[in-house]
């Protein structure tokens, strides 16, 4: 048996006045961020000016501590000046706000000084009333209602109706196989939403179905291609709603939008539209999570081991061409399902290097083509005459890395960079002992 952190999602109909209120906690969480992030502003622009005025380190203005601990405690000592009604509240919406600001500042600091990996971060900033709307509660009555599985208990906001049933997590809750640790309030998507932190007492995982190996090879004219030869059909959610996300652009930009020079508002109609357009988008990401999640769950039920390519989705969308259409497709949140999901079941989930040559490696000699265009759909092997389809030899190359993962390949960890060629991109498939390199040592 193991214990996993696992996030159940509700959609909440609260009323008109659950409704407020659950914006006064979104905006005091907010309130408490702003007003810590402009303390430590305050004294870091105090520090810099009386550097520059010759002060030494020993006499500058005392630095503030950034820890939510003591974040909150100045808050704690300020908050009746400054936010009077700070009562109307929960005490943990405020928490959570400099909670966050604690931990983005934490970021910014391991980022400068070279600790962090990742891309460079830049100092927080203050965030508009127009930001995405989101408190959280680690203490205090919240949780699932006892009476029924449609409502949710939030502190001082009380039952809130849910659009779907809790069962789910209410039959863990009732076999005592899960804790709720916090609980997540936000709004997006046009619709209020619960995320409940649950900690998961999971039993042992069922035996695969079938068992083996098999290789997925990701695509935009099929979404997955596997190596027993299956093809996945790609639903192409987004150029299906294409037709009506135009018609509805074209409505928007005939009707009058906002203007930030000269401070024109919106009119209402323009707000319709755009929410319009919002939950069309909404639908088509729902229904591209919903696809990309049964796949997953079917390739860990039914497979010990999967093996995925490593692919590099942030550089393959900055082609205009293939934007869309790679968007469209989700890679990387397929890739992202199947990591946590092989932990959890006990399966193996084998990724291979980003440079390994899948789909130009004939799997039958093991011969690597110098050169395949995109436009090529069937491979052939210049140098055994092999052919296949592009895809299918690609997921049998990737299904073949299972057995030999010293060619680059990595089980179960979390999405890498990996800047270095694989010895199978040398012209010699999985497996098989690279060619001597010019200069290099002999054994």
């Amino acid at each position: 048996m193991t214990t996993v952190l696992q996030v159940y999602q509700f959609a909440l109909d609260p009323t008109g006045q659950q409704q407020a209120m659950l914006s006064s906690h979104c905006g005091a969480a907010r309130f408490a961020h702003n007003w810590g992030l402009a303390q430590v502003r305050a004294v870091l622009n105090q520090r810099e000016a009386e550097r520059s005025y010759g002060v030494p380190e020993s006499e500058l203005t005392p630095s503030l501590n950034w820890s939510a601990y003591s974040l909150r405690k100045a808050w704690n000592a300020a908050k009746d000046e400054v936010a009077p009604w700070w009562g109307e509240n929960s005490k943990e919406t405020y928490a959570s706000g400099l909670a966050n600001l604690a931990t983005a500042l934490d970021n910014w600091n391991k980022s400068r000084t070279g600790t962090r990996a990742g891309a460079k971060m830049g100092f927080p900033r203050f965030t508009s009333k127009r930001h995405r709307l989101s408190c959280r509660f680690s203490t205090g009555s919240f949780g699932l209602s006892e009476s029924d599985r449609r409502h949710v208990q939030l502190p001082r906001i009380g039952l809130v109706r849910t659009h779907e049933s809790t069962r789910k997590l209410a039959r863990h809750v009732e076999r005592g196989t899960a804790h709720i640790r916090s609980a997540r309030v936000s709004f997006h998507r046009g619709r209020w939403h619960v995320s409940f932190s649950v900690e998961i007492t999971k039993t042992e995982p069922e035996p695969a179905v079938k068992g083996g190996t098999v290789g997925v090879d990701l695509g935009v004219k099929s979404l997955a291609v596997l190596s027993t030869g299956e093809i996945i059909a790609n639903p192409k959610h987004l150029d299906v709603a294409q037709r009506e996300l135009r018609r509805l652009q074209r409505r928007a930009a005939r009707q009058q939008g906002p203007d930030k020079r000269t401070k024109r508002t919106p009119s209402n109609r323009w707000r319709k539209t755009q929410a319009r357009i919002a939950k069309l988008h909404t639908a088509v990401a729902n229904a591209r999570r919903d696809g990309l999640h049964k796949l997953s769950t079917r390739l860990v039920a039914e497979f010990d081991t999967v093996v995925v390519e490593d692919l590099h989705v942030a550089g393959m969308v900055r082609n205009r061409r293939l934007a869309r259409a790679l968007s469209g497709v989700g890679m990387g949140e397929l890739r992202r399902q199947l990591d946590y999901k092989t932990s959890w079941s006990g399966r193996d989930l084998v990724v291979a290097d980003r440079w390994y040559p899948s789909s130009k490696t004939c799997n039958d000699c093991g011969a690597v083509k110098a050169k395949l265009r995109l436009s090529e759909r069937t491979f052939t092997c210049d140098h055994c005459g092999y052919t296949a389809d592009r895809d299918l030899n690609a997921a049998r190359n990737l299904a073949g890395l299972a057995s030999s993962p010293s060619c680059g390949a990595t089980k179960n960890e979390p999405t890498g960079n990996p800047r270095k060629t694989s010895p199978a991109g040398h012209g010699y498939r999985h497996g098989k002992t690279p060619p001597q390199r010019a200069g290099a040592n002999a054994a």
